[in-house]
């Protein structure tokens, strides 16, 4: 007798989840382990205007850690800029969120954190406030505007919404077992709704796709 595939859930909290399928064939767990870490978008900054650097560091080398910082994101309110129907390269509300820094180190050393971006948006926000940027020595000033927007891991890592994504075998036949780890930009469970969405409108796209093929009657 063959067996209903079912799935239940393990473990959860806001950053990971351990979810367990049976009777489900392991192509599609892995899948999902492979679209969440790739194809499930998550802001972060991509695009830094440096008013003012005086620290040891290049411009280049701060917006890259910049970029690294996990934002949390709201995929509800927010595209991707290709899918934006406002067709402006600077964005907009839909597409791009704007954070900006403007710290100096007075008569001592300063580090600079994460908690001191300060975002247009009150939900796009650092998930952390301790992240470093930089330590600026006495009289140093750094000052930007940076533009977070939505990307897919499969372009970047600093899009990439999961820090760990693994299928194991479980205690029976034909059980599998997917645990997935997040940087907070998104929780675990908003991470496996959306992959799951994505493999649905893939497979459905796919049977579309073959569907509309016509194939040449035998004469």
């Amino acid at each position: 007798m063959v067996q209903a595939p079912s799935l239940d859930v393990v473990s959860k909290t806001n950053d990971r989840i351990v979810l367990r399928f049976n009777n489900v064939p392991r192509q599609y767990v892995n899948a999902i382990r492979r679209i969440s870490i790739s194809e499930v978008p998550t802001l972060a900054i991509d695009d830094v205007v440096m008013m003012e650097n005086s620290s040891v560091m290049h411009d280049e080398a701060i917006a890259h850690r910049l970029g690294l910082i996990p934002l949390r994101t709201d995929l509800n309110r927010f595209v991707l800029p290709q899918e934006c129907d406002c067709n402006n390269s600077l964005g907009c509300s839909k597409c791009r969120v704007l954070l900006v820094l403007d710290s100096e180190a007075n008569d001592k050393t300063k580090l600079v954190t994460s908690g001191e971006l300060v975002s247009e948006d009150d939900v796009v926000r650092p998930v952390s406030s301790g992240i470093p940027i930089i330590i600026l020595a006495p009289s140093q000033k750094l000052k930007f505007e940076a533009y977070a927007r939505l990307g897919l891991g499969s372009n970047h890592a600093k899009w990439q919404p999961t820090t760990c994504s693994i299928v194991t075998d479980g205690t029976e036949q034909n059980q599998s077992i997917l645990t997935v780890e997040t940087t907070g930009a998104l929780t675990a469970e908003e991470t496996i709704d959306a992959a799951i969405q994505r493999l649905i409108s893939k497979v459905k796209g796919f049977t579309d796709t073959v569907a509309s093929l016509h194939v040449p009657s035998k004469t």
